[in-house]
């Protein structure tokens, strides 16, 4: 894996979720904010990250700066994925398949998040297990990182592609 530098590129951020957490202390409670944040370029890269401060803003700021850093290349075969894979983190477990054109990103919403950063348009995907937000994503991410380029394959095999998809 090589590094994205996240100069180079157009990122757009969607705010995936923001919590309140409190910390209790002698005089009360203290309350701060955490938020997820994703980027992507919607052409195959994105990344994740986590903020938190005291205000909403500094969290999401926070957040992007920590996604920008966290970029990865996603292999997207047109508009959609090249094929099933299956993501765990955690508690949480994403299944993720390949769609025909026109079908839309099916899926709920951290995962459309992530998707729709990442540049595909067709997708059917399915949450299973923990739906909390940081665990969806993170597996997100990680079937998304288990994803192998048609290209590659048919190098690997001494094939073309048409022969990797028709037999």
């Amino acid at each position: 894996m090589k590094n994205i530098k996240a100069s180079d590129l157009e990122l757009k951020e969607k705010v995936v979720s923001i919590q309140r957490v409190a910390k209790v202390v002698k005089g009360g409670r203290r309350f701060s904010f955490s938020a997820i944040v994703v980027v992507g370029n919607e052409n195959g890269v994105a990344g994740y990250g986590l903020g938190k401060a005291k205000e909403v803003t500094n969290a999401i700021i926070k957040g992007t700066d920590n996604a920008k850093k966290n970029l990865v290349n996603v292999s997207v075969f047109k508009n959609t994925i090249p094929h099933e894979v299956i993501g765990k983190y955690g508690g949480g477990l994403v299944l993720m398949k390949p769609a025909s054109p026109g079908t839309g990103v099916i899926a709920g919403g951290a995962m459309r998040a992530v998707m729709e950063s990442a540049g595909i348009k067709d997708v059917l995907a399915k949450s299973k297990g923990s739906s909390n937000p940081h665990n969806v994503v993170k597996a997100t991410f990680n079937g998304l990182m288990k994803l192998r380029d048609p290209l590659t394959v048919a190098k690997q095999r001494g094939k073309n592609i048409n022969q990797i998809f028709n037999g």
